[in-house]
């Protein structure tokens, strides 16, 4: 499976693309929303996208609305370790919009294959 992986820390990309890596799957990674975006343009076998909430240029709001009208069938996982609001808030308003699953930062890369096992 092609997995994007779209979060503005470098280091949290990079566990998450080691840990789908391992489990066999084919990962791309974006920075923000723009960027993610651009990818699923380029590459439109991707089945799933992961992506953060807040990140610079393009949250995870924005990229999640637009997925969902341009891409319907990719599978959106929403994570997020918090912000002003807090990040139950952020998830839950991302579950509202279309994601189809949400993690709470910090998860372990069993709570992350799960979540892609169920997508």
């Amino acid at each position: 499976m092609k997995i994007l992986v779209i979060d503005d820390d470098a280091a949290v990309r990079t566990v998450i693309g080691k840990t789908l890596t391992t489990g066999l799957h084919t990962v791309l990674e974006a920075d923000n929303g723009k960027t993610g975006l651009r990818l699923l343009e380029e590459h439109r076998d991707i089945s799933v996208m992961i992506t953060d909430l807040i990140m610079p240029e393009k949250d995870g709001i924005e990229t999640i609305l637009e997925v969902r009208t341009k891409y319907p069938a990719i599978r959106i996982l929403a994570i997020s370790g918090g912000g002003v609001v807090g990040a139950d808030k952020y998830l839950a308003l991302a579950k509202a919009l279309g994601a189809h699953a949400i993690l709470k930062k910090p998860f372990s890369g069993r709570e992350l294959m799960q979540a892609i096992e169920k997508l």
